[in-house]
């Protein structure tokens, strides 16, 4: 997925809660020229779809500059949000155009259906939900699919098992588990006595 986003330059003494107020998100972008990096603010409502379209480290993000007549291919390295409003307060762009490669994290999808729950009782136990790889930056997965139709009760599912496209690598430990199937929880029945003592006490 890729989407294009459009930033201002932020004005040299502005102060972030005069933005905020008036429907600005402070944001940084960095990498587009070595070290140096350069203000930017964002309106709120585009902050908002971002987030709602996107995801941070996984997005490849157009990003278009006017003020600066700069554009170019960027990811989403970080929100921060309000400790308790929980609404974004301020976002870290990094330039990815110069890149051969980047290292993104990517969601697991869990397909099919395990035998070992569906036919055993079985838990679905997902350990991982995503997936640190390293990747051209135009190559970057929506998500990566895992399939546990072949999984039975007590298997598990290794990171160096899991099939990745073309040009794709992990980053996590090989042998990481991603998912198991779990035994299914034994239903303990109240011993009679002690039924009846409940009973009695309530």
């Amino acid at each position: 997925m890729e989407l294009t986003i459009e930033c201002q330059k932020r004005e040299t003494g502005s102060k972030p809660k005069a933005l905020r107020r008036a429907g600005l998100i402070p944001a940084v972008l960095y990498g587009h020229q070595g070290a140096e990096s350069v203000s930017l603010t964002v309106y709120a409502k585009t902050v908002k779809n971002l987030l709602k379209e996107g995801a941070v480290n996984n997005t490849l993000i157009q990003l278009n500059v006017p003020d600066l007549s700069w554009s170019g291919k960027t990811l989403l390295r970080e929100v921060q949000k309000h400790p308790w409003k929980n609404y974004p307060y301020h976002l870290s762009f990094f330039a990815v155009g110069s890149q051969e490669s980047i290292e993104v994290e990517i969601p697991l999808h869990f397909v099919g259906e395990a035998p070992g729950v569906k036919v055993e009782g079985g838990i679905l136990d997902p350990v991982i939900t995503e997936l640190k790889v390293q990747c051209a930056p135009n190559s970057i997965p929506d998500a990566i699919e895992i399939d546990v139709s072949g999984m039975q009760l007590g298997d598990s599912l290794l990171v160096n098992q899991i099939v990745l496209p073309e040009g794709v690598t992990t980053l996590n430990d090989p042998d990481q588990p991603v998912v198991t199937v779990l035994a299914p929880q034994p239903i303990v029945e109240p011993v009679e006595g002690e039924e009846a003592s409940a009973t009695e006490s309530a």
